[in-house]
């Protein structure tokens, strides 16, 4: 399963219609009802926000809107398509803004289908894996060896806060933490280890 990294958007038009398909990643179901209401206020002239959403690790949460367009003509038809691609934790927004020429039921299925396979190629993704959040604490002179270790091994570096001290909150995959933290015991002579969050 792969997960969305990152917001990505495009825009097509279909018989004087603009249709923009807004990639967001989310965590959660409960996440959707704001970020429509987001898109209503920055996009206040649009007729619609449909929208279409997959969460889980295995995305088996899923969740889609008409926004008023005849029943099963939107929301249900870029759904489709998400779930086809094997992307989990996506939002897909589809903003419309009417172009005052009548699409009909199979025109709309069409063209908010086509909205959704359009913004697909242009997601970056990243297989789910579980990771775990951690902070770890280390004198100056060892912090350029723990980077390098954290660099190596892949970990997302939130923070590091220069005290008397550094200290690092990361995240990492979680079949590396055990060894991670061996090598942080074994570099600090077992001074240091990691705090799981």
């Amino acid at each position: 399963m792969l997960i969305l990294k990152k917001e990505a958007t495009v825009e097509i038009e279909v018989r004087k219609s603009r249709f923009i398909a807004h990639a967001i990643p989310i965590t959660s179901l409960d996440q959707i009802k704001s970020l429509v209401q987001k898109a209503r206020e920055e996009h206040p002239q649009a007729v619609h926000v449909v929208h279409a959403a997959v969460v889980g690790p295995k995305g088996d949460l899923y969740s889609f809107s008409d926004d008023k367009e005849p029943r099963n003509t939107a929301g249900r038809p870029a759904f489709e398509v998400l779930k086809g691609s094997g992307i989990s934790n996506i939002l897909v927004l589809i903003i419309r803004y009417f172009g005052g020429i009548l699409l009909g039921t199979g025109g709309l299925v069409k063209a908010y289908g086509q909205s959704v396979r359009e913004l697909l190629p242009l997601l970056e993704t990243e297989e789910l894996i579980e990771k775990t959040a951690f902070r770890v604490t280390v004198p100056y002179n060892l912090y350029e060896l723990l980077k390098l270790q954290l660099v190596s091994l892949e970990a997302e570096i939130e923070s590091e806060e220069f005290t008397t001290d550094v200290t690092i909150t990361a995240t990492l995959p979680a079949t590396d933490i055990e060894d991670l933290n061996l090598y942080v015991r074994n570099l600090t002579n077992g001074g240091a280890s990691l705090i799981v969050e």
